[in-house]
């Protein structure tokens, strides 16, 4: 990664940058071949300790998901610190302004190498994780709906990595300090992840079954679909809480007659739901990083006018 034939401001910002470049791309490295010798290994060891592999890679893939969790705020905070605010801090941003450089190139050169960064180590990640993760997908802990699963198998990382990327470069010029601004994009990139997770699994329609009211111990919905409401339903189609006969009979299976309760409803997403909802949601993650690169750099041209 030495310079790769880069010219410019792109060369200063490789090089300015080197150690942080290659940290990232060692882990990145590592995380694929960790995780190839694992899927190996537990393949190679079914029948005679395979379980103890099993659960190697278990373990693996539960502190691989974890911190893939954390890569949109260490993205988001490099940029708006070391990248952005320090050098706005410091004044080291007009040696290059001397250096025929606009203030946009100097901004757009420095996103465009820690995009391109971002972009194919999280690639990278993702396919280490799923390399793993085939053969857990049907495991309780590692259903496609879970947090840590759904987020470490798609392209949302990604938007979401690139979302915190515009975001620190926003709030990087807006603070101007250093640390401040790590921490202010940190706070804003979680609350937004937050608002996102919130509102995911209503981007799409979900799908219902109903069934009868003694249907209290068997869901008629695949153990592989992500369930998002049940309870009662009456001849008029008013939805009731589950336990709303409870309250009165105190029995789950009988409710009184003036309530008029006909059975019980599932609303949930099954697993063909899972690309839908992740494109919805990278679309939406990256139409915010493009609103928050658009204020970037409108502030930088109002300051630099």
């Amino acid at each position: 990664m030495s310079t790769l034939a880069l010219k410019g401001p792109s060369w200063v910002t490789v090089r300015q940058y080197r150690r942080t470049l290659w940290l990232a791309g060692a882990g990145v490295l590592l995380s694929l071949v960790g995780m190839a010798w694992l899927r190996y290994w537990d393949s190679r060891t079914v029948g005679t300790n395979g379980s103890h592999a099993h659960s190697l890679l278990r373990v693996a893939l539960d502190w691989a998901q974890t911190g893939m969790a954390v890569v949109p705020f260490l993205v988001g905070a490099f940029v708006a610190g070391p990248m952005v605010a320090r050098e706005l801090e410091s004044g080291t941003y007009k040696l290059a302004l001397t250096q025929s450089v606009s203030p946009a190139r100097w901004l757009g050169t420095k996103l465009a190498v820690a995009g391109a960064v971002t972009l194919i180590g999280t690639i990278a990640l993702i396919g280490a994780y799923r390399l793993g993760w085939e053969d857990l997908g049907d495991s309780w802990t590692f259903l496609w709906y879970e947090p840590g699963p759904y987020v470490s198998t798609g392209p949302v990382l990604v938007a979401q990595s690139l979302l915190a990327l515009a975001l620190g470069s926003l709030i990087g010029q807006l603070v101007r300090r250093t640390v401040t601004a790590m921490a202010l994009t940190g706070l804003v990139t979680g609350l937004v992840l937050l608002v996102m997770s919130l509102l995911r699994w209503s981007l799409i329609p979900v799908k219902t079954v109903t069934g009868p009211l003694a249907e209290t111990l068997r869901v008629p919905v695949a153990n592989t679909s992500h369930e998002t409401d049940t309870g009662l339903v009456t001849s008029t189609g008013e939805r009731l809480p589950s336990h709303a006969c409870f309250e009165r009979t105190k029995q789950w299976d009988v409710c009184p007659a003036d309530m008029n309760v006909t059975g019980r409803y599932w609303d949930y997403h099954p697993a063909s739901h899972y690309w839908p909802i992740q494109l919805v949601e990278t679309a939406i993650c990256l139409a915010l990083a493009a609103l928050a690169l658009y204020a970037a750099f409108r502030v930088l041209r109002a300051r630099h006018a």
